[in-house]
């Protein structure tokens, strides 16, 4: 028995091996036909951002999907140089502050979810909510309600709900990919819907420098956006819908609870490679509640509450600074927890423990933005962008901002990065058009949720799967369904509104 697997080990190694010298003769052939000057690619500027989501959808491996689609970019634009440009963008991206913020922001946002847990912060939050929820349906109502009271930043909705509300949602065996959809359709959504919140402070700086509002003015003109923000609203629509089962489960969602149903396990596999949470499947809160509570310390509410609610208050002093709010969080919680009996060096090995847990979700977010770079050597964005405002109509550009901004986050993944480079094309457009500025942001921000929400591998999707734990992919294509759905209604929405306003 033991020979006839390792046969079968050796064939799938040859296979693969076979597959991936295949695929880089393919690459060098892309290169070899494709023009030296990537003005003039046209079209085949699409190949790198179409190869990717191909092999992401037959792979399952976002990984390598990602870093293939950077070598290929690399290979048109820099033919047999292109390993030294892809160097240089990995060096590029690492040395760029959004990156430098992520890779703070993400992994002390970790290292305070392990603090939390390791003081049983996570656990009693989880038993006053479970005490509370008595079916499936208030779980995940609870679970809503938690992420919208975090709703300053999506960062903080994401892994604070998820850290304390998936213990609740394990105890009716929801599966994973469920609580994942809950909370990320929450976070965002509802956050660039508040206007004080991290995203209101960043486009509202956007329409500034873009001269859109006057400084000191950017949240009051921000507001003017909010009621155009088409796909925001929606989206918890259908959430709510969803939860109360006027819109059944169906597609990877519906198999997602026939796995639980027969038997399997919450999470789906290969969730522990990105669970922040050290791969707990679930937490019970009766008899074997005993030896969970037995491994944390004090498990009392407080120990949720006071870091989460110091770390609210320093983003709020320090003008809505995330960064700067989780470092004084970390030191303020040190304060806290070692008052109350916690050894330092105890301390000092959980923040540690937690930047551990969130390495894979910020690889995957860096490799997001090496694509993101790589994308604009041949040019991606400015070919979209390009064909879709060519020959447009005032009645028409609502719905196209939209569809054209969306379609574009969601391959790139680059979440406020799309914001930079939008805001400064629309704004014209809108203006030389006589078009309502208001409702064109509205239409740019809403794609940025739909982009953000729907995405294999953004910010907002690896951090609620990491908080979850639950496989990123699974989680977004189990989400993708209902997204398109509250997707569609958006561009109907907004198409109605253009010929309303305009025609």
């Amino acid at each position: 028995m033991e020979s006839v697997r390792e046969a079968q080990k050796k064939d799938q190694l040859k296979r693969t091996l076979i597959f991936y010298i295949a695929l880089f003769v393919g690459f060098a052939l892309v290169g070899i036909l494709v023009p030296d000057n990537p003005d003039e690619f046209g079209i085949l500027t699409c190949i790198p951002a179409a190869f990717m989501i191909f092999f992401i959808f037959k792979t399952k491996r976002i990984i390598e999907g990602l870093t293939l689609a950077v070598l290929l970019c690399c290979i048109m634009v820099h033919k047999q140089n292109f390993i030294i440009e892809f160097a240089n963008i990995a060096q590029t991206t690492m040395m760029d502050e959004d990156i430098a913020f992520l890779i703070i922001v993400c992994g002390l946002m970790g290292s305070l979810v392990a603090v939390i847990e390791k003081n049983g912060g996570g656990l009693a939050f989880g038993k006053f909510v479970a005490s509370k929820a008595k079916s499936e349906k208030t779980a995940l109502f609870g679970t809503m309600l938690c992420s919208a009271l975090f709703s300053m930043d999506d960062y903080l909705s994401s892994l604070t709900s998820g850290i304390a509300m998936t213990p609740v949602t394990d105890r009716y065996r929801v599966p994973r990919e469920m609580t994942s959809y809950v909370i990320d359709t929450t976070a965002a959504p509802v956050t660039v819907l508040n206007p004080i919140s991290t995203w209101a402070v960043f486009i509202g700086g956007l329409m500034v420098a873009n001269g859109l509002a006057e400084e000191g003015q950017q949240l009051t003109t921000y507001m003017k956006t909010v009621p155009f923000n088409f796909y925001a609203i929606s989206t918890l629509v259908v959430l709510v819908l969803v939860i109360l089962g006027v819109i059944p489960k169906f597609g990877p969602m519906k198999k997602a609870y026939e796995r639980v149903t027969a038997g399997g396990p919450l999470a789906p596999p290969g969730s522990e490679k990105i669970d922040i949470r050290a791969g707990k499947e679930m937490v019970e809160f009766e008899d074997d509640v005993e030896d969970e509570m037995k491994s944390c310390k004090k498990p009392k509410l407080r120990n949720f509450f006071v870091p989460i609610f110091i770390l609210i208050g320093a983003i709020c002093m320090f003008d809505f600074n995330m960064q700067i709010g989780i470092i004084i969080a970390i030191l303020l919680g040190f304060v806290f927890f070692v008052f109350q009996g916690m050894d330092p060096e105890e301390y000092a090995d959980a923040v540690v423990e937690g930047l551990k847990n969130m390495v894979m979700p910020i690889l995957l977010m860096i490799l997001a933005f090496c694509f993101a770079n790589a994308s604009q050597q041949v040019g991606f964005i400015d070919y979209v962008i390009d064909v879709a405002v060519r020959n447009i109509s005032l009645p028409l550009l609502p719905i196209t901002v939209f569809l054209v901004f969306a379609c574009t986050e969601f391959i790139m993944g680059i979440n406020w990065g799309m914001y930079i480079i939008a805001l400064p094309i629309v704004a014209p457009i809108t203006i030389a058009l006589g078009g309502d500025i208001g409702v064109t942001l509205g239409a740019v921000a809403a794609a940025g949720v739909w982009g953000s929400h729907c995405c294999f591998y953004s910010d907002a999707t690896i951090l609620t799967s990491a908080s979850t734990g639950c496989d990123n992919f699974k989680h977004a294509t189990s989400q993708i369904p209902f997204g398109l759905i509250a997707g569609i209604f958006s561009a109907i929405a907004y198409l109605i509104l253009g010929f309303v306003l305009y025609a």
